[in-house]
């Protein structure tokens, strides 16, 4: 199967569909950097530029399109604008790429779960009709990483895949919940050498924490005026703007110290492996900032076997 991705990032999706034995063929991202960490980690084409500049007629074509377009518009973090907000409204770019590709044979989509319910629905409606318009047939699924992967990420986020071939439509099944998950302290790197992740008393809100964060099998994050512990020994849902002050960047105790996660862990609670490549000219800010706005690979790549068996 052929792919071509649109808001690539740092490519997560594309390594989970490369990883069910897809070939990628090209991908279109306007961020420098996070291009800087996908050309570290695949040959294909990047097209750097706004979706709004590309002609995707001149492109190879593909069987499937995929892509994580822009979810602040809609989420509980960001304003909920929705199509009123200019991350919204690249949705109909997307329907423009694909009248110029001609029609993949799937669209994959990734958005947060919160889509569902902007606008009282009509937002989803809204998606909904406009593929259907083009003779897509749909289907979708809220998953919780926690629960259809063995990352212990709690990130809900909505797949949404369009079918031009009913067959293939009605043959299709999403994967189903996985029992076997994985202790986030499998993934962090313990008793970590990276003396920067460290938090010091010298730090306004160090009183705060060190009285609050007790539990060594406990995720933590701050929130500039409180301290609030994930229970369920559970990663909380990574976001875009750690690393932008750092209040975001979950916390944890690593021999008896307080500590951040570093920006490799933070690609591991999203399922990316050892071997993907995160460049040492970027700053932690910006790789804080990629793994946020990533998407939980292993996932994906279930979603992605189980349509390449097709």
């Amino acid at each position: 199967m052929k792919i071509g991705s649109l808001f690539a990032g740092v490519g997560g999706i594309e390594l989970a569909f490369r990883n069910a034995g897809a070939n990628i063929l090209w991908a279109n991202e306007m961020d420098s950097k996070a291009i800087v960490t996908y050309k570290y980690n695949f040959d294909s084409l990047m097209i750097h530029d706004d979706i709004k500049n590309v002609n995707f007629s001149q492109l190879d074509k593909i069987d499937i399109l995929v892509g994580g377009f822009p979810c602040q518009a809609f989420s509980i973090a960001g304003h909920r604008k929705g199509f009123d907000d200019k991350r919204g409204a690249v949705f109909f770019e997307i329907l423009r790429a694909i009248k110029e590709l001609n029609f993949p044979k799937i669209v994959f989509l990734e958005n947060v779960k919160n889509i569902l319910s902007h606008e009282e629905g009509k937002t989803f409606e809204r998606i909904l009709k406009e593929f259907e318009e083009l003779g897509y047939y749909i289907k979708y699924k809220v998953m919780n990483t926690a629960e259809y992967s063995e990352i212990p990420q709690n990130r809900e986020r909505i797949y949404i895949l369009a079918f031009k071939n009913k067959s293939e439509y009605e043959r299709f099944i999403f994967p189903e919940k996985m029992s076997k998950k994985l202790h986030w302290r499998e993934l962090i790197d313990n008793n970590h050498q990276d003396t920067s992740l460290y938090y010091s008393d010298k730090l306004k809100c160090f009183a705060m924490l060190n009285e609050n964060m007790k539990n060594f099998n406990s995720i933590y994050q701050y929130r500039r005026v409180y301290v609030r512990e994930n229970k369920v020994e559970l990663c909380p849902t990574l976001t875009a703007n750690m690393g932008t002050g750092g209040h975001n960047v979950p916390l944890i105790l690593d021999n008896n110290k307080i500590r951040k996660l570093s920006t490799r862990e933070c690609f591991a609670m999203q399922g990316f492996s050892k071997e993907f490549i995160l460049p040492e000219n970027l700053s932690k800010s910006s790789l804080y900032k990629q793994a946020g706005n990533s998407v939980s690979v292993p996932v994906i790549e279930r979603i992605a076997r189980n349509l390449l068996m097709l």
